[in-house]
């Protein structure tokens, strides 16, 4: 059986090694949040970023979050096949990578082709995770990402990539938390700068 990864935030601009096969497309059931802290990639122990996470649709309805959109249940981003010779290589590689906070869990993979949906390993912070931090206010959570910086560069970077990224991706690939959050940082950036 094929090993597939989904990824939904920095996985998608930045592939996996060894990766033999792209297929843009979308999950269900999920939310992408910038609810997981970086004291590893984009912040540092002391003042850690945030990054994305997927959070179940059910977990997410529990909470009061001041950044509610519809159809926050879809989640579009691009599934890789590994190439064999290489699978267990890229786990090892993948663990390691997201290590804070992160586990390895199966999704299933609808292709932006329409082809038939199948399954996918993907990689999310769970709420129960040490780095997970949960709802925030959107304008103090931008102003956090733009004055993070850690060892992969600057928080304010890997926001603007996955906008990016996005926009490219597909033409129903468009996410409200995160073009609000881009909207919002570039303006605090205006205003220091």
């Amino acid at each position: 059986m094929p090993y597939w990864v989904f990824g939904y935030g920095s996985l998608i601009w930045k592939p996996p090694p060894h990766a033999v096969e792209r297929v843009p497309g979308y999950i269900v059931g999920a939310v992408r949040r910038f609810w997981q802290s970086s004291n590893d990639h984009r912040g540092t122990p002391e003042n850690p970023g945030r990054v994305v996470t997927l959070v179940s649709l059910e977990y997410w309805q529990s909470l009061h979050d001041p950044h509610p959109y519809g159809h926050d249940d879809v989640v579009w981003g691009v599934a890789y096949r590994i190439d064999p010779a290489k699978e267990e290589e890229v786990k090892e590689l993948l663990d390691y990578r997201e290590k804070n906070g992160y586990v390895d869990i199966d999704i299933e993979f609808h292709p932006a082709s329409e082809a038939p949906a199948f399954s996918t390993k993907v990689y999310i912070g769970t709420p129960d995770n040490e780095a997970f931090v949960g709802p925030q206010d959107p304008e103090e959570l931008a102003a956090h990402i733009v004055r993070s910086h850690g060892p992969s560069g600057p928080n304010i970077e890997y926001l603007y990539h996955l906008g990016v990224a996005l926009d490219e991706l597909h033409t129903d690939a468009k996410d409200p938390h995160i073009a609000d959050l881009i909207t919002r940082a570039k303006r605090i950036e205006s205003e220091i700068h």
